[in-house]
């Protein structure tokens, strides 16, 4: 199967790579299946929509940025990055992580009630 991607061009995948949420994700619950594309040289993936690929999220692993980030058994969290030119703009919502399980390829964002964690964490400071 193919993929029609803005960042990586035409991508090929095969169905056992599909990760699967069945809520969907915030404001996008009836898009529920999602490709997960990572470069060698990056520190983002790419989330995309396999339903509609012009849907794509950035994201980057939460444990890269606090090592003590909730988990949730077997899942790993990630947090939406909210991309700038400006790169002292560029943030993290840490709120409401993406978890992703690679071995069963499920899904599923969670809002968080620890006050410690922002919507609009700054990825990177002077």
């Amino acid at each position: 199967m193919k993929l029609q991607t803005i960042q990586f061009g035409e991508v090929d995948y095969t169905e056992d790579l599909i990760i699967n949420f069945s809520s969907g994700l915030l404001g996008f619950e009836n898009l529920k299946k999602y490709l997960l594309i990572k470069t060698e040289n990056d520190i983002f993936y790419w989330l995309y929509s396999i339903e509609q690929p012009e849907i794509a999220f950035p994201l980057i692993g939460a444990a890269v940025l606090d090592e003590n980030y909730p988990r949730i058994s077997d899942f790993e969290p990630f947090g939406i990055v909210t991309l700038n030119k400006d790169p002292l703009k560029v943030t993290v919502n840490l709120k409401a992580p993406i978890y992703i399980n690679q071995d069963t390829k499920n899904g599923n964002q969670k809002i968080l009630e620890e006050p410690s964690y922002e919507v609009n964490f700054n990825l990177f400071i002077e």
